[in-house]
């Protein structure tokens, strides 16, 4: 059976903002090591599959992006939305792509945008995912052990059924869970069967298909209508005029929600989603006073701090728990605890006509 992977890379990674930005958001960027994140992406899929099996969903303001950074995958492998409409209508896109070239095929759906340590682990937990998903026609998703009771993802709730596969564990699902607040968080870290839902998922492409004609039955008819389009029309003029019919709905809600056959596997392979400017206290080295520090600074009596140049010079003196992000046209300064929020600027700006700075 083939295997084909999908990186979803049509994000604009805002609360990574001011570096990530409306052209050239963080997916792009090499935010660890000297190669971007959606780089290290494929080079991490070609140790399981050929480039010539991976699809990058984006949108078309990243499609030349992607063939400048990626200069070996397939151009007719790049699919471009028309418009953002989150994971479910995205995910459906890409199944039909795919079951025109490989219609037997396992899907492996992955962000473009996380970073990963353990890239063997990674795999040989790929591989037992596909393997489950083939055998037993479920949906397989990969759950991260929390080392921590963090309230900004998603949580996924394991019963006591369980599977050993290639000497791993993989449970069945009891449900997903929305992100919780503090005390929930440390409840679910106690329980140990709570995990971090990673975003990545595993199914065979024809089984995906028939959960959307039972749950997003709207999606599926977009869908088929774009599929059979495919034979007449020029696929990016039937995306075009398709895809824009389709709800904005995350395929958690559409359909792992909903869904009884699900299994996961517990994961502990280094990773992190980079959702913010926190992420680089976890996947940097500090220093003597807890800080983060990137480009030319000088910092005296700084405490905590995350803080990066863009080449001037800065200079700090008695702070502590901020973040200092400078560019060549803003400069962000912010409290650690408002990381989260730092969307909320955008929002300023777009209101105040400012766009030129997103």
């Amino acid at each position: 059976m083939d295997i084909t992977c999908v990186l979803m890379a049509g994000g604009k990674g805002e609360r990574f903002w001011p570096k990530s930005r409306t052209n050239l958001p963080k997916q792009f960027l090499n935010i660890s090591g000297n190669k971007s994140m959606i780089q290290q992406s494929i080079e991490r899929l070609e140790k399981l599959i050929d480039i010539t099996r991976v699809f990058v969903v984006t949108n078309g303001l990243y499609a030349e992006l992607i063939k400048a950074q990626i200069p070996h995958l397939p151009h007719d492998n790049i699919i471009i939305e028309p418009i953002g409409r989150n994971t479910a209508p995205c995910i459906g896109l890409a199944s039909i792509v795919i079951e025109e070239k490989f219609p037997d095929s396992t899907m492996v759906v992955l962000p473009s945008d996380h970073i990963i340590e353990n890239e063997e682990g990674f795999i040989k937990i790929l591989k037992t995912g596909i393997e489950v998903a083939q055998d037993n026609k479920s949906l397989v998703t990969l759950g991260i052990k929390p080392s921590y009771p963090e309230t900004g993802y998603g949580y996924i709730e394991s019963t006591q059924e369980k599977l050993y596969i290639n000497d791993l564990e993989v449970f069945k699902v009891n449900k997903f869970v929305e992100k919780p607040d503090l005390e929930a968080a440390e409840k679910y870290l106690e329980a140990g069967n709570f995990y971090w839902n990673s975003g990545i998922f595993i199914w065979r492409t024809e089984v995906i298909r028939s959960y959307f004609k039972i749950f997003m039955p709207e999606v599926h008819d977009v869908l088929e209508t774009m599929k059979n389009g495919f034979k007449f029309l020029n696929r990016n003029e039937i995306i075009e005029s398709e895809f824009i019919k389709m709800p904005d709905q995350s395929i958690d809600y559409g359909i792992m929600e909903k869904v009884d056959d699900i299994f996961v596997i517990p994961c502990v392979f280094g990773w992190d989603d980079v959702g913010s400017w926190t992420a680089l206290e976890r996947i940097n080295d500090l220093d003597e006073h807890g800080n983060v520090i990137r480009g030319n600074i000088l910092n005296l009596d700084t405490k905590r701090c995350i803080i990066e140049s863009n080449g001037k010079l800065i200079a700090t003196l008695g702070i502590e728990d901020l973040i200092v992000v400078d560019t060549e046209d803003v400069t962000l300064i912010c409290a650690k605890d408002k990381a989260q929020e730092v969307k909320t600027l955008l929002k300023e700006l777009r209101m105040q006509k400012l766009e030129q700075y997103l």
